[in-house]
């Protein structure tokens, strides 16, 4: 299986009026686990790298990234990647320039933390600049909860400023609050579907659920049905991978080897992948 492009796999969600799922990377094993899981329900995916987890490996994107693009170019099923959540302007447009060679076919630039004008304005530059090379670009408008602490619960996607802001900026995708928080470690969320609804019949760009880890399940399919075309999860992955390591790191106080609780936590993200995977999309 070659590498896949996200515009083709949101794409084919839009066309199924299904969704495409989006996983968070952090570690090399976490890109594999979540191969692993995508192959076993049989579905394609995105490998996810977000900013913080470039600032995590010393600002120092490339190495990462270019293991996301080893592992989903050699995947049993279609996979993509994705670099997620970047607020750096500088770093924005140095991947915007040099995303392909990187394997990158999409990019989130999350301007949200703006004021609404400087939002729109830099979103539009980068998008211009992605288009040139066919990048699939998503921003986002109306701030999702749980990002550090800087969003006020409650805040919701106006649809009217969405349809101008899509108008003005030209982007591919539109992440919106609708009520999912960032770092959930429970699925606990309430989903505003109406509000869903009503944003995917005025905006003429698929929509991106964020946060979907704080989601139940059920919620996630009427979410889907709505109108979300995209589903990011990243905690539900960190919560049974760092189970795993606990759980071996306290029966084994003398272990050293790191394959030996890496490995368990490797599949543990495979499982939430495939469980999640199979439970939201093969209904």
């Amino acid at each position: 299986m070659t590498l896949a492009a996200t515009g083709s796999l949101v794409a084919d969600a839009v066309r199924a009026q299904g969704a495409v799922l989006a996983f968070n990377v952090i570690t090399l094993e976490h890109a594999e686990g979540i191969v692993l899981g995508l192959e076993a329900a049989g579905l394609p995916g995105i490998l996810q790298v977000s900013e913080n987890a470039v600032n995590f490996h010393g600002g120092r994107m490339a190495p990462l990234v270019a293991g996301c693009r080893e592992v989903a170019a050699s995947a049993g099923v279609p996979v993509s990647v994705h670099l997620d959540h970047v607020q750096d302007l500088e770093l924005a447009r140095s991947v915007v320039a040099n995303a392909w060679p990187l394997g990158i076919s999409s990019v989130m630039v999350d301007a949200a933390h703006l004021e609404y004008e400087a939002n729109v304005a830099t979103t539009a530059e980068l998008a211009v600049a992605g288009h040139r090379t066919s990048l699939w670009i998503e921003a986002e408008l109306g701030a999702i909860g749980g990002k550090d602490g800087a969003h006020a619960p409650g805040v919701r996607t106006d649809p009217e400023e969405a349809a101008s802001f899509v108008a003005r900026t030209g982007v591919d995708g539109l992440a919106v609050a609708v009520g999912s928080s960032h770092a959930m470690t429970s699925a606990t969320a309430e989903l505003d579907l109406d509000l869903i609804a009503r944003l995917a019949e005025r905006l003429p760009v698929p929509l991106v659920l964020h946060g979907s880890s704080g989601v139940p399940v059920p919620t996630l399919r009427a979410a889907v049905a709505a109108g979300i075309r995209k589903v990011n999860v990243g905690t539900a992955l960190n919560v049974g991978y760092t189970a795993e390591v606990r759980q071996y790191l306290a029966a084994d106080g003398a272990v050293t080897d790191p394959r030996k609780y890496l490995a368990p936590a490797r599949n543990a993200v495979r499982d939430v992948v495939d469980r999640l995977s199979t439970d939201l999309l093969h209904t």
